[in-house]
């Protein structure tokens, strides 16, 4: 009588075939996700900065002079996740905006 418990050959081949079609088709998309998340992560952070700018501003009655001044007490960090993106700040224009930085 013969013993049939294994895998032939030709089965693992197509399992193999299997996954690595799956993964074809699934890495591209959780790069794209990743970028998606790190641009709604920033745009958190950016609103954020804008509230705590506010808060700075009650506290302080007057706004900072620049986002240094946040740091540490008001904000963590003025950096997205990503690395390559900070929040400035220009008290003479009143807004915050997002840089690239290389």
């Amino acid at each position: 009588m013969k013993n049939n418990k294994g895998f032939t050959l030709i089965e693992m081949l197509i399992v193999l075939a299997v996954i690595s079609i799956l993964l074809i088709l699934f890495i591209p998309n959780l790069a794209n996700k990743s970028e998606n998340i790190n641009e709604q992560g920033c745009d958190a952070l950016l609103q954020m900065a804008e509230n705590q700018l506010i808060s700075y501003e009650l506290d302080n009655g007057n706004k900072p002079d620049n986002l240094s001044e946040l740091e540490g007490e008001y904000i963590e960090t003025l950096q997205c996740d990503n690395g390559n993106t900070i929040i400035e700040y220009n008290n003479a224009k009143d807004g915050l905006r997002t840089r690239e930085i290389n």
